[in-house]
């Protein structure tokens, strides 16, 4: 017990902390016997049970309280409710009138003391009920005054009742600014008389929408005034609905008019709607969605008046033309914020609706070129200028007013992405289906496509801005497809068009200030159009379609022929012409002899790919191109003992590995022997599973055991395990008759039960056979 202290100062040190310790346990003690000395609290009930550990009260007493004046409450309307329907009839007319008077007096008056009083929640309920009253008072004055009356005459007395309780209830609420239910019941119903007035009127859908903008105006006129205080602060929630119900019948009236003249009285409802709209955003912060709707009104009431004279696309274009302006609200700075929010975002949403309509025409549009695939380079197809069927030119039209206007915002809003790619999006789709609908000849229609989709490739090329580029270069590639799909309509438009791609492909990939990745597809599609130029050259001659191949196979040689000097773009090209080289084998299936053919060219060009030290592997696939070829010319010519063919380029393969793995001892088995092997047993097994004798099952196996023991022998991987793969196909051949005659000869019931035994066995032995397998593979990975 060392301490860096001395002997003295710890002493002295320890002393005071037990002087402390003394002081605070008198003090404890002190306070404990005053604490029993006071006598223990009054708890109303069962004291034990409330002072129980552990026990919470399930219901707080405010709870509690507005529980039962909640009940109460409801209990008194129901029995107010009782009374004025059922037992109205049992008392005269000043009866009647004596007992309604006396209760809803009482009602009302009563909150005014309990307020005073403290009894804030008992005088909201009493208040509530008064409320109620003063609606059955109203519906026992009609039931004595106008027992005979029409569904007008109810209707007109409802609004008239309706006035007059918003005004009692706002004035009651005035008068007692305690309550919280005078006042919001007064704005709900006053939401009643005006548009209940128009219906006791007989009105037209005109009429009631402007009985639903007036009390909206209303409303925003409470909501503007006291914007923080209740329940003004509330008031755009029912002016909202009743101005969007306004908004609604306006639309669909104009939607619907026949004529200008028939056309002017929406337009006067829909006018009014935009300035309730921007005088509401104007006057109350945040409502940029009142001056949304606003905006949407104004080119709705423009437009409507010019829509009966015009055509449906002229009538897009129109709407889009007025909405254009709304646009310019982005920038002024003598609006408020919400104004200019609000208009700017209706302007926004006028020009998508309208460029979207324009996409759907133009997509129709070129969507019909389809139809020449049916009958490639026929005089029958239909013209790859047809004109769009409707609304015309307007489409093209309505796309540039949207592109502008997108580029425009781009400008003006240089810190977003998405102006600028709709600008090039639509502007790509107007001028591209500009020419269709304008009757010109074909050839003039795919000069100003060709010309439009090079003008997009070169601003995917050259364009700074990372998204607009792979806009750019997404529409150019739709239109260089587009363009290729039309001029398969006749010949020399296909060898053309294919050319002139293909060319401007191969430029855009040698341009180097583009960024690798558009340089990279500009590649893929230079190899991609030079495949299709080289088949549609072999459609022109009198070869059948098999014999392509040939030609198509060059494709894929002259990119390996390349190679390193295509720099970057190596990949990209070396892709498209393995495709190319797909494209070539998939010609040539309908030909076995020309298959094989095939075959055998595409491993050359594998095999000089493959020269190359970093294209190594492609010399596996030149390998097994190679042995398809020979498969498929053995079983061509109706070869039925393939040994004869295979063996004699086995042995040498075989010597020739074994002369490598005596100069490179560290060669791997699969390099030096797996070539010799494959050629002979992969043929032979195959033929082995046709064959229904005996000798060659019996032979391949033999050999296929000997190569195996051979292989574990000497520890080489390719002997081991082509030799172990081909003998347990081989026994399988031989054994599938036995298991097939045995497995029907079970039960049904047999098979999954012994398949369920044997998951049990493995699940119970996984970790034993997970360690098997791992010794296995380690055993294999030694083997050279």
């Amino acid at each position: 017990m060392n301490t860096p202290l001395p002997p003295a100062d710890e002493l002295a040190l320890i002393d005071r902390e037990l002087g402390h310790l003394d002081a605070r346990r008198l003090y404890l003690l002190a306070r404990r016997d005053w604490l029993l000395r006071q006598p223990a609290p009054l708890v109303w009930g069962a004291p034990a049970a409330a002072a129980a550990p552990g026990r919470s009260k399930e219901a707080s007493a405010p709870g509690a309280q507005n529980l039962l004046l909640t009940l109460g409450a409801v209990l008194l309307a129901v029995a107010a409710l009782a009374f004025t329907l059922i037992s109205w009839g049992s008392l005269g007319i000043g009866g009647r009138s004596a007992v309604l008077a006396v209760v809803t007096a009482a009602a009302l008056v009563t909150p005014a003391p309990l307020l005073r009083r403290g009894l804030r929640s008992t005088a909201e309920s009493v208040a509530a009920v008064g409320l109620l009253l003063t609606v059955l008072d109203a519906y026992a004055l009609f039931a004595v005054g106008m027992p005979a009356a029409d569904a007008d005459a109810a209707t007109a007395y409802a609004a008239g009742a309706a006035a007059v309780l918003a005004a009692a209830w706002a004035g009651y609420g005035r008068a007692l600014p305690a309550l919280r239910i005078p006042l919001p019941a007064a704005l709900l119903t006053a939401q009643l008389p005006l548009p209940l007035a128009a219906l006791a009127a007989d009105a037209g859908p005109a009429e009631l929408g402007w009985a639903l903008l007036a009390t909206a105006a209303l409303d925003l006129a409470l909501a503007a005034s006291a914007p923080a205080r209740w329940p003004a602060r509330v008031a755009w929630i029912p002016a909202a609905a009743l101005g969007a119900g306004a908004l609604l019948i306006g639309l669909s009236e104009s939607a619907v008019a026949a004529s200008a003249a028939d056309a002017a009285a929406p337009a006067a409802l829909l006018a009014a709607v935009a300035a309730l709209g921007v005088a509401a955003a104007w006057r109350i912060p945040g409502a940029w969605p009142a001056a949304t709707a606003g905006g949407l009104a104004a080119v709705a009431a423009l437009g409507g008046t010019a829509r009966p004279e015009l055509a449906p696309g002229w009538a897009v274009v129109t709407h889009l033309a007025l909405a254009l302006p709304l646009l310019a609200a982005v920038r002024g700075t003598a609006l408020p914020e919400p104004v200019r929010l609000g208009l700017a975002r209706a302007g926004a949403g006028i020009a998508g609706l309208a460029a979207l309509w324009g996409c759907a025409a133009a997509v129709t549009a070129l969507a019909a070129r389809l139809r020449v695939l049916d009958e490639v380079w026929a005089a029958t197809t239909p013209a790859a200028g047809v004109p769009l069927a409707q609304p015309g030119v307007a489409a093209p039209v309505a796309l540039l007013l949207a592109a502008g206007a997108a580029r425009w915002l781009s400008r003006t809003l240089p810190g977003r992405p998405e102006p600028a790619v709709m600008a090039v999006t639509l502007g790509w789709g107007g001028l591209f289906t500009a020419p269709l609908p304008l009757g010109l000849p074909v050839a003039a229609v795919l000069a100003a496509q060709l010309a439009v989709t090079a003008a997009a490739g070169l601003l995917a090329l050259r364009s700074p801005d990372r998204p607009t580029a792979i806009a750019a270069g997404a529409v150019a590639l739709l239109g260089a497809g587009n363009v290729s799909l039309a001029a398969l309509d006749g010949r020399a438009a296909t060898f053309a068009v294919l050319g002139l791609l293909g060319a401007g492909c191969a430029a855009g990939a040698a341009y180097g200030p583009a960024p690798r990745w558009a340089r990279s597809g500009a590649a893929a599609l230079a190899v991609g159009y030079a495949t299709a130029l080289v088949v549609a050259l072999s459609a022109l001659t009198d070869l059948a379609a098999p014999w392509w191949a040939l030609p198509v196979l060059a494709v894929p040689a002259a990119v390996t022929a390349a190679g390193p000097g295509l720099g970057a773009q190596r990949l990209a090209a070396e892709a498209a012409a393995g495709a190319a080289g797909l494209i070539a084998l998939a010609l040539a299936c309908g030909d076995a002899p020309v298959l094989a053919l095939a075959l055998a060219l595409a491993g050359v060009v594998c095999a000089g790919s493959a020269v190359r030290a970093d294209r190594r592997a492609l010399g596996w696939a030149a390998g097994v191109l190679f042995v398809a070829a020979a498969w498929v010319r053995l079983a061509s010519a109706g070869v039925g003992t393939a040994e004869a063919y295979t063996l004699p380029v086995t042995l040498p393969a075989l010597a020739v590995g074994f002369l490598r793995r005596r100069r490179d001892p560290a060669a791997s088995s699969w390099t030096a022997y797996g070539p010799g092997l494959a050629v002979t047993l992969l043929p032979s097994l195959a033929a082995a599973w046709g064959d229904p004798h005996w000798p060659r099952p019996l032979l391949l196996g033999a050999a296929a055991l000997g190569l195996t023991l051979a292989g574990a022998h000497h520890r080489l991987r390719a002997p081991l395990l082509l030799g172990g793969g081909t003998l347990a196909a081989v026994a399988l051949h031989e054994l599938a008759p036995y298991v097939v005659q045995v497995a029907g000869a079970l039960p049904r019931w047999l098979p999954p039960a012994l398949a369920g035994l044997l998951l049990l066995a493995v699940g119970a032995t996984y970790e034993k056979r997970l360690r098997d397998a791992r010794r296995l593979r380690s055993a294999l990975g030694r083997l050279r």
